[in-house]
């Protein structure tokens, strides 16, 4: 996906309060009442620029990104200690796999754990499963399993969870994961992430595909995996068929690029 605001529109910024979202996922809108750009999740990190009228326009920590959320899903910032490192998982009123479970967490969310107790982390919202968390400071070492974890979730524009996410969320999900700065959009992505291959070059796992709009994330020599519309879901479909397919729509190939070795070291 492509045309978001990345930087912030001076005629909106009166204040700078530092908060984080307090609700499993939230929209980032062009407007208050326009359409969603993207969207952020749990214990993300926010600088808050204006707010007004229920809504909040904030800039995101983690990629810069600028929009407009409800103001009722940030929270003051808890430090966290731990991440979402399962697709998803459940917050369960006790540290009982048996108690209520009170929502869900996406992949990548933020969590302060206080206690270990019965497997489960103690946080503030419930318990999680301690299964599914891994100390924030754990890095992912490969995007392309980062990626897979969203195989037949289901597409989502501007998505950015387990419950809807699209091509260029599942690919920033995936690098962000492993330490790897990454925008949240796919023109951004062409211009920022890895270097440009030539035209022919052999296909290797993480290497990124783009098209006019569109992103993907190689996994093996003729095999990748998008979110796309086309499915309506992640999907792994093999390259060259995708290449041909996808010409019929949005052209060809804009660029294939790859990340230096001192990425992946």
């Amino acid at each position: 996906m492509t045309d978001r605001r990345l930087t912030p529109d001076p005629t909106l910024v009166t204040m700078s309060k530092q908060m984080q979202i307090g609700s499993p996922v939230t929209d980032i809108r062009r407007s208050p009442t326009g359409p969603r750009d993207r969207q952020a999740i749990y214990g993300e990190q926010a600088t808050v620029l204006s707010e007004g009228g229920g809504w909040s326009y904030v800039q995101m920590k983690k990629d810069g990104y600028c929009g407009h959320i409800a103001s009722d899903t940030l929270t003051d910032i808890a430090e966290p200690t731990h991440r979402v490192s399962a697709a998803a998982t459940h917050i369960y009123a006790d540290a009982d796999l048996k108690s209520p479970d009170l929502i869900s967490l996406s992949f990548g969310s933020l969590v302060r754990v206080t206690a270990q107790v019965n497997r489960f982390g103690e946080t503030a919202i419930g318990h999680i499963p301690m299964q599914h968390l891994t100390p924030r400071t754990d890095q992912a070492t490969d995007p392309g399993d980062v990626a897979m974890l969203f195989l037949r979730t289901p597409y989502l524009w501007g998505g950015n969870s387990r419950w809807g996410i699209d091509c260029s969320g599942l690919v920033q999900a995936a690098y962000l994961a492993c330490g790897i700065a990454c925008p949240g959009d796919s023109d951004q992505q062409e211009k920022t992430c890895g270097n440009v291959l030539p035209k022919g070059s052999a296909f290797e796992r993480n290497d990124l595909l783009f098209w006019k709009g569109h992103v993907a994330l190689v996994l093996e020599p003729d095999l990748m995996i998008h979110a796309n519309a086309h499915n309506m879901a992640v999907t792994l479909e093999p390259i060259t068929a995708a290449i041909k397919r996808i010409a019929k729509t949005d052209g060809p190939v804009t660029a294939h690029k790859r990340l230096p070795p001192s990425k992946w070291s």
